[in-house]
């Protein structure tokens, strides 16, 4: 669904953290680790205006705010605290509690919950037909959603606010609200079914594994929940982004390949960076080489992760690196892909962040920086330069940021992940794991069945997120079936229940 940490002005983890407080006033970035992404939403050089949802400014969608508990796992004065978590309702559709019609549940992830609303709209195609009322959850910490009433920056940089930042707190803040929303709307029987992408779609199957009293089912859309603790191999994303460049246009590969040691010689040029600033345009003047190659790598990624088939930015890419004069050098070749699948900018490389981008940034950093330890580096690749990952470092830098080290071994040792197949048969039940093989996050994603009601469900030309986006007339055949399995699959689950309910009710 949706870096896991950290990202550039683009989006990915060792962006320079902005100071957050006194407590953790630093000049030192997350620089020893390249994590790109992890949301739903496009980039913006991605998004079609035309198509975008305006959900959350429909009348059809009501904001409610949950007096939320603090900490779910304490009993200390402290714990009992409480701060306003926002969520948003559209009972539009739904048939009632009286007929037991389901709830289904969007769980926010790593930004505010308004742009859920819009991206997601797989709920709102499909609402009608089940008759389901839509309940979008924001993520704490993030949006509107933040404890005491403090701003972003200064709940980060309260060192003992921040510690009740995590995913499993967020989970049962979710189970609090749902259950919460069933007594008030007095739906006991109404089923409830759990969507998220990205990190948002691991917290679905997260939540039905530890919630299944709370959750029949799961929709997990492109959830990497087996990026952790070396399950897979580190290199595993990058070598997807290479192979898709490569399968695209092979001379647009071998270019690239080549710029990243042409970058190098001129910068070492006398005034070197000041002419790669002016080759790139950039926003400021580059410090480094290392800066620019951090920002290519970034977008080489973003444009094969996203690789929608209606944009189509990674053919737009090379189609524009093939295509630009050989006379202009290498340089320029990789410049003209930049412009033309972001368009003529007055300045390109590492611009203003947006003060939403701003908040996902520094919450991922610090949700990776304590618990969301993706192992992801560069070792043997067709088309970057070694970059491997070095937990030591990445936790040295941690530690000088957040005065925490990171708990590379907790996610697993929580949620589990290894031998998923094995341990998830012998107990779990209804989860869709949903992915688009050119999404290099699948890699680390659940790509086959692991039992009849454990369904894994993936495209070969799908990209992040993709199923869950609302449907287009320009849709693909394949993603429309993909969709349409995803809802039979869902009516399965329903029946099976309605019929159980009948059942254990007499």
């Amino acid at each position: 669904m949706t870096t896991i940490p950290g990202m550039s002005s683009h989006c990915c983890l060792w962006i320079a953290l902005i100071f957050l407080s006194a407590s953790v006033a630093t000049a030192h970035n997350l620089d020893h680790v390249d994590i790109p992404k992890l949301r739903m939403s496009r980039p913006e050089f991605l998004r079609d205006p035309a198509s975008t949802a305006q959900a959350s400014v429909s009348k059809d969608f009501a904001t409610f705010f949950y007096n939320q508990t603090l900490d779910h796992f304490n009993y200390r004065p402290e714990s009992y605290t409480a701060f306003n978590q926002r969520y948003v309702v559209n009972s539009k559709y739904w048939g009632g509690a009286e007929s037991g019609a389901p709830i289904f549940a969007f769980l926010g992830a790593e930004a505010p919950i308004d742009g859920d609303i819009g991206n997601a709209g797989f709920l709102t195609d499909n609402a009608p037909q089940f008759r389901a009322l839509l309940v979008y959850i924001e993520h704490r910490f993030y949006g509107e959603s933040i404890p005491y009433g403090m701003t972003f920056a200064k709940a980060l940089g309260d060192a003992n606010n921040r510690g009740y930042f995590s995913s499993a707190q967020a989970l049962a803040d979710y189970a609090e609200i749902l259950t919460y929303l069933k007594q008030k709307l007095k739906a006991e029987h109404s089923p409830i079914i759990v969507f998220g992408g990205s990190y948002g779609g691991m917290l679905a199957s997260w939540f039905r594994l530890k919630y299944p009293h709370v959750a029949l089912g799961a929709l997990a859309s492109s959830a990497p929940i087996l990026y952790f603790d070396d399950i897979v191999p580190q290199d595993a994303y990058f070598s997807v982004v290479a192979k898709s460049f490569l399968e695209s246009s092979s001379s647009c590969h071998q270019t690239i390949r080549q710029s990243w040691e042409e970058i190098d010689r001129a910068a070492s040029e006398p005034h070197g960076l000041t002419k790669l600033t002016k080759t790139f345009k950039t926003c400021s003047p580059l410090k480094s080489s290392s800066e620019l190659k951090k920002y290519l790598r970034t977008l080489y990624a973003q444009v094969v992760q996203y690789n929608d088939p209606s944009a189509q930015p990674l053919k737009l890419m090379c189609d524009a690196i093939n295509g630009a004069s050989p006379r202009n050098g290498l340089l320029r070749k990789i410049f003209a892909g930049l412009v033309a699948i972001n368009g003529n900018l007055t300045c390109y490389v590492n611009s203003p962040t947006s003060a939403t981008l701003a908040q996902t940034l520094l919450g991922w950093s610090w949700q990776t920086c304590s618990e969301m330890v993706i192992p992801m580096g560069i070792t043997r690749n067709t088309m970057f330069p070694p970059k491997p990952f070095n937990l030591n470092s990445f936790s040295n830098a941690c530690k000088r940021v957040f005065r925490v080290a990171p708990r590379p071994h907790w996610i697993t040792t929580y949620f589990g992940g290894h031998d998923i197949k094995l341990i998830l048969w012998r107990f779990a039940s209804n989860i869709i794991f949903s992915n688009g093989l050119q999404d290099p996050y699948s890699s680390g994603g659940v790509l086959k069945n692991i039992s009849s009601t454990i369904v894994a469900i993936h495209t070969a030309k799908g990209s992040h997120t993709l199923d869950i986006l609302g449907a287009k007339k320009s849709d693909p055949d394949w993603l429309v079936e993909q969709r349409k399995t995803e809802v039979e699959i869902m009516k399965m689950w329903l029946a099976t229940y309605y019929v159980d309910l009948r059942t254990f009710k007499n």
